[in-house]
């Protein structure tokens, strides 16, 4: 039956038995898709029914749907046309594992962070009021996701009247952290029906007309929303303004299908609690749903495999035992993460040193703030965070952190290209929105040991420190137990040569050696973007040609923009070349490839220093 459904239009068609059986055909068809290659897996396995439903009841792509992050969304583009296309999925030239507006018509709104789909689709609703379109909005959170401030403010916004008028929309909150136990299932799914229904929403406003400027009114409107939370849990959503059905079981077709009927002709603010279970209907991703979330390549029949050779370190591991030994060694540490628990390598952290590890939920600006309270109290605050992540907190980077030069350690992971996960989460910006900031150093290490080296060095500074680093591993280089510092604001020189310099700023470092020894140039490894080595630059500059900066990052504002000033304030004229990634988003491929491509590997790097500078060629 899959292969039957071309567009959402073909699924409109199928009735409540049919749906079931796509249901089972779908779910088996996403297993082996991503299976070969890789992506998210958990979250779509559990979103199968939900999809399926909405795309039945709603009127796609008229009706608008949003998908909070959208890791969860693969069913949704099975459904819509890309069957075909997800064996492309997350490679380069093939489709994006998250919505995309340019990608398809359905894909109304392009995700990726966590908590924004409330406020899009209120803007949606919103806008189709002003417009006079009868269209609906409707946002797909996680309980996850409605960990992020964000969501609050718009459910916060989204069920007032200011004089705009009520959106028609609705909020689905996807519950995937819990289970509806069997007594209360059947009986929610009824109620559910109920309190969405026509009749039930007719009553109530009947009810409403007739009391209303009567004593009795706000006698009945307190006894209405008391009695619904003894039975519903969802008081909280009430009392932002909107109409709270559930919780209903997202698995089951025949309680999703009506309720979302009853919903779509529904007047102002729903909000929808479904619940459903990570990586339902494959057992090993039901009972592992963590590691399961975003696998690469597996045998469905077998499951994850532990690889035959052990991998190298990573840096997120390099941070992870770091952190430990850090915390053994200084009581002051506190390690903070925004719900990246297993991303940021916090796991072991967490079980020795329980009471010094805070996991804040999907809460990047709480989480700097709160490190920044923490700072006061003379505790020393590390926050685990991903470089594009900690986008979302940069004005309480700034207004809480810097302008008040407490010490809390950034230990930005993902720093620079991260391969399958595209634009939303490369790390290209965090050394030029770092760089700007007063108070604030920022570290480049160059490989592993480097990079244990400097959290250490951030971790003994007296102000703001954020150290960055890549996804994967790098050289290979191996880390010890010792926790040493490198001498602040230096570089150096590690291999001498002629006419061309080339200053690397992180792992960079080591395809400029390879380019360096075709053009027996000059490397430095510079280790800090701030404070810069001035001293080496203009050294360098002095005693070279030309120079080129590499640095895993934006090109505007970056580490080669701080030595272009810095040559500018001693009024020093010499050539420079700035590689890095260009003023473009990048695009999701494999990080080779893209490395590649951007001319940041051995063979680009060459090739792009003989182009501007000819004279290493000559005799």
């Amino acid at each position: 039956m899959l292969e039957t459904i071309q567009s959402p239009q073909d699924v409109r068609r199928l009735n409540r038995a049919q749906l079931k059986t796509l249901a089972a055909e779908l779910r088996d068809f996403l297993l082996h898709s991503v299976s070969r290659t890789g992506g998210h897996l958990s979250s779509n396995l559990g979103t199968v029914e939900l999809t399926i439903a909405l795309h039945h009841v709603f009127h796609t792509p008229e009706d608008r749907l949003v998908w909070d992050v959208g890791h969860q969304s693969y069913p949704h583009k099975i459904l819509t046309g890309r069957r075909e296309a997800m064996a492309t999925l997350k490679q380069l030239d093939g489709i994006s594992g998250f919505p995309r507006r340019c990608e398809s018509e359905y894909d109304t709104f392009g995700t990726g962070h966590s908590s924004t789909s409330i406020s899009a689709a209120l803007g949606m609703a919103h806008a189709a009021r002003l417009k006079g379109e009868s269209r609906r909005a409707v946002a797909i959170i996680g309980d996850g996701a409605l960990t992020g401030g964000m969501a609050f403010e718009a459910l916060n916004h989204g069920g007032y009247d200011g004089g705009a008028g009520l959106p028609d929309m609705l909020v689905i909150l996807n519950d995937n952290d819990m289970s509806i136990s069997p007594p209360v299932g059947a009986l929610n799914g009824y109620l559910a029906r109920l309190m969405s229904g026509r009749f039930y929403a007719a009553a109530r406003e009947g009810a409403k007309s007739v009391l209303r400027n009567t004593p009795l009114y706000e006698i009945a409107k307190r006894l209405e929303e008391h009695a619904k939370g003894m039975v519903v849990p969802g008081t909280i959503f009430e009392e932002f303004g909107f109409n709270y059905v559930g919780p209903i079981d997202g698995h089951d077709l025949d309680s999703l299908v009506p309720t979302l009927e009853n919903l779509r002709h529904a007047k102002g603010p729903q909000f929808l609690h479904v619940v459903t279970k990570k990586g339902r209907g494959y057992k090993l991703a039901e009972a592992d749903p963590i590691n399961y979330h975003g696998p690469g390549k597996f045998d469905p029949a077998i499951g994850l495999q532990k690889p035959a050779t052990a991998p190298k370190q990573t840096f997120t591991q390099v941070f992870g035992q770091w952190l430990c030994d850090m915390a053994a060694a200084d009581a002051r540490l506190v390690g903070i993460t925004p719900a990246m628990r297993e991303g940021s390598g916090m796991v072991e952290f967490q079980q020795r040193f329980p009471t010094r590890y805070h996991d804040v939920g999907i809460a990047e600006q709480h989480a700097v703030t709160f490190a920044a309270g923490l700072a006061c109290e003379g505790l020393k605050p590390v926050v685990a965070i991903y470089s594009t992540f900690l986008q979302r907190g940069y004005d309480q980077l700034i207004h809480d952190v810097a302008l008040q030069n407490l010490p809390v350690v950034f230990a930005l992971d993902r720093a620079g290209i991260v391969g399958a996960d595209g634009a939303t989460h490369c790390g290209a910006y965090d050394i030029a929105y770092i760089r700007c900031i007063p108070n604030m150093s920022l570290l480049t290490p160059a490989d592993e040991r480097e990079c244990r080296q400097a959290l250490t060095t951030a971790f003994q500074q007296n102000h703001p420190v954020a150290v960055r680093y890549p996804r994967g591993s790098g050289a290979g280089t191996p880390t010890d137990g010792a926790l040493e510092v490198l001498p602040w604001g230096q570089g150096e020189v590690r291999r001498p040569g002629q006419r061309v310099a080339l200053l690397a700023f992180g792992t960079l470092l080591y395809p400029a050696l390879q380019a360096a020894e075709a053009l027996d140039a000059t490397v430095a490894n510079m280790r800090f973007a701030k404070p810069l080595d001035e001293a080496l630059v203009l050294e360098l500059a002095r005693t070279h040609t030309a120079l080129v900066t590499l640095e895993e990052g934006c090109l505007p504002g970056g580490a080669g923009s701080a030595v272009l000033e810095t040559l500018a304030r001693a009024g020093v004229t010499v050539p420079v070349l700035n590689l890095g990634i260009p003023d473009a988003f990048i695009e999701h491929g494999d990080p080779a490839k893209l490395h590649s491509l951007l001319g940041l590997d051995a063979a680009g790097i060459e090739r792009a220093i003989r182009q501007r500078f000819p004279f290493v060629d000559a005799a």
